[in-house]
């Protein structure tokens, strides 16, 4: 069963490639560290929204969840909604936490690169 078609597994690729040299960036310049921050999380959300199918319909799913504020039970969506925050979370953060935003945009790339290599592979087989 094929989980992603050639065009979404493309631009998950190309969105986990380019969170990873924004954090690269983020570690190597200060004066830009907080954008790439932010741009590696969005990007990294990206990835995962067009592996697992229609980026727009899932971001709206999400934004629904995360402005519902309610518990969410499926493990997934729990994830996705838990990426959400942490992005408005960085965002709304002033310069002086990097480090601490390193770390999380560090974490949201790895289950990135988690989520999309197991759909990625997945379509492989």
């Amino acid at each position: 069963m094929v989980l992603i078609d050639n065009y979404g597994k493309g631009w998950a690729l190309r969105y986990l490639r380019e969170a990873r040299a924004e954090l690269v960036t983020a570690r190597t310049d200060p004066k830009t560290a907080s954008r790439s921050i932010f741009n590696a999380m969005k990007k990294a959300q990206a990835a995962i929204y067009h592996s697992l199918g229609d980026p727009v319909l899932i971001e709206e799913i999400i934004e629904q969840k995360v402005s519902d504020g309610n518990s969410v039970d499926e493990p997934i969506v729990r994830c996705l909604v838990e990426i959400e925050r942490s992005i408005q979370q960085v965002a709304s953060l002033p310069d002086l936490s990097i480090e601490w935003s390193l770390k999380k945009a560090e974490n949201i790339v790895r289950t990135a690169s988690d989520i999309v290599g197991l759909f990625v592979y997945e379509a492989e087989d």
